[in-house]
């Protein structure tokens, strides 16, 4: 259960035309709670006027509505039912009824044309609201669209609740993982940023903490006794708790939190240990770490969270997968491209249940530098291992340009069931026409190396969330038959 998470409690308000049967709309709005049910509270004012919208908003809030289904039964009141938007604070649904559930003359509502000049008015108001991509339907559909809506109301309101918690300065030669923090203001996102000696000073009055036995024992139940690093776990139960207490603390008036920690080079030394396994446990928890100061990254990561409510990762846009593992183990079997596929890595701060075969290792690229004179690892160990678990995801980014100005990019895939034959959180990745969209989307549009990864196919709420968020640039991996507008025809 991730708690990191807003619980979403919608609501319905129906309007209706003057001119037009209220008794229409009202029948209409009944139909819909009916299949919602419970998931569903249905204000019992219906919207003819400006009075009604400031009743209605009133009574929803009082019932504990947080996000708003605004049905148009009928044609519906142009001004008062974009009022509504003006006087809700969350996020909201604008859907409207189809015909067929009655003759066409007393029973024909046109809500067909009315969400026209609803869309009108809302613009003159300046109003963000979700407007499905077809949002015309019967009870049933509107009661299915009103469902896809669940997630994406969850993703703003967490946004509005959040606070990234960045210990830094970011690494060396790490300018990618670095972006102003300005549009993060601008979504109503709360930054608190601290020192990696901040951090250290944290940790070290956690020496005796006596929570850390108890700690130390969930650790071991879920590595298993074949642990063969277990003498690091007293120094990362005492970490995982400087991190808990510390979001618990440092909060604020916030509600949500996720991590944007420096892990490296540092780290290491004055730690003693690598923070990959703790990291990986909170990720599980609901509650993202982005390696390297990557805020960014750890906000992309939070909205994942959000949309499809279970743990995601940030990894490396890492590698080519080699041509003998692909002949041996992709070719035939799935129908991707060689340059279709790449290897995402992190040194393993994914959520050991996404893993296979996951146990604690450690870190060979710094053991390279830090230790390279010990035979057996000691400061670097700490990392979670294994190959990504096979299944369809979802690499995704959401980034602010050097202006300030957010962008996105959403890629559906899947991990597929190969050996990476190498270390850390690693997988095998396959999304179609990815050389198109490295070269064109990635490069072109200047992405960092980090990429969020959700566990599922999630791209149309995630589209929806970032439109929500006022992109305008949310780039894809465009099919082979709808060139990017710096691809090369004669390529």
């Amino acid at each position: 259960m991730i708690n990191n998470i807003p619980v979403v409690k919608l609501g319905i308000i129906a309007v209706s035309r003057s001119c037009f049967p209220m008794a229409l709309s009202e029948r209409r709005r009944a139909a819909i709670k009916s299949i919602c049910g419970d998931a569903l509270y249905e204000c019992p004012v219906t919207v003819e006027n400006e009075l009604d919208a400031k009743k209605a908003v009133e009574d929803v809030k009082a019932a504990g509505v947080n996000a708003l289904v605004v049905f148009l039964g009928n044609f519906g009141p142009e001004t008062p039912e974009t009022l509504i938007a003006d006087w809700f604070e969350g996020p909201i649904m604008y859907v409207a009824a189809a015909e067929g559930d009655g003759d066409l003359y007393d029973g024909r509502g046109d809500a067909y044309c009315g969400m026209l000049n609803c869309s009108y008015n809302l613009g003159l108001r300046g109003k963000t609201a979700y407007i499905p991509e077809y949002p015309v339907g019967t009870a049933e559909e509107i009661a299915e669209k009103i469902g896809e809506f669940v997630p994406i109301a969850r993703a703003i309101l967490g946004l509005k609740g959040l606070k990234v918690i960045a210990f830094g300065p970011r690494p060396d030669d790490f300018l990618a993982c670095n972006a102003p923090i300005k549009a993060l203001y601008d979504l109503g996102v709360a930054v608190e940023e601290n020192s990696e000696l901040d951090l250290l000073v944290a940790y070290n009055k956690h020496a005796d903490d006596e929570r850390i036995p108890a700690k130390i024992a969930e650790m071991q139940a879920e590595l298993g006794e074949k642990n063969p690093y277990a003498g690091i776990l007293p120094r990362l139960a005492q970490y995982e708790l400087t991190l808990l207490d510390w979001a618990e603390e440092h909060k604020g008036a916030r509600e949500y939190v996720c991590f944007a920690n420096k892990c490296w080079p540092a780290f290491q030394t004055e730690f003693k240990f690598v923070p990959c396994y703790v990291n990986s446990r909170l990720a599980a928890m609901g509650i993202p770490v982005s390696c390297e100061v990557d805020i960014y990254g750890a906000l992309s990561e939070y909205i994942g969270v959000c949309v499809s409510g279970a743990p995601t990762t940030l990894l490396d846009i890492n590698n080519t997968v080699p041509a003998s593992i692909y002949e041996k183990a992709i070719k035939g079997k799935y129908d991707f491209r060689l340059t279709e596929t790449f290897m995402g890595f992190h040194c393993g701060n994914t959520s050991c249940g996404l893993l296979k075969n996951p146990h604690m290792g450690y870190q060979r690229i710094m053991k390279r530098d830090l230790e390279p004179e010990l035979p057996e690892p000691d400061i670097t160990r700490g990392t979670m291992e294994g190959n990504i678990g096979a299944g369809e995801i979802t690499f995704y980014r959401l980034q602010s340009t050097a202006g300030t100005e957010l962008k996105a990019y959403i890629a559906q895939g899947e991990v597929m069931d190969v050996d990476c034959e190498s270390f850390g959180s690693i997988g095998a990745f396959a999304i179609p026409e990815m050389d198109r969209f490295y070269r064109h989307v990635l490069i072109q549009k200047r992405y960092p190396h980090h990429g969020a990864v959700a566990f599922g196919h999630y791209g149309k709420a995630l589209f929806e969330v970032f439109k929500y968020l006022g992109v305008k640039d949310i780039a894809y991996n465009q099919p082979k038959n709808l060139p990017y507008p710096t691809e090369n025809p004669w390529a």
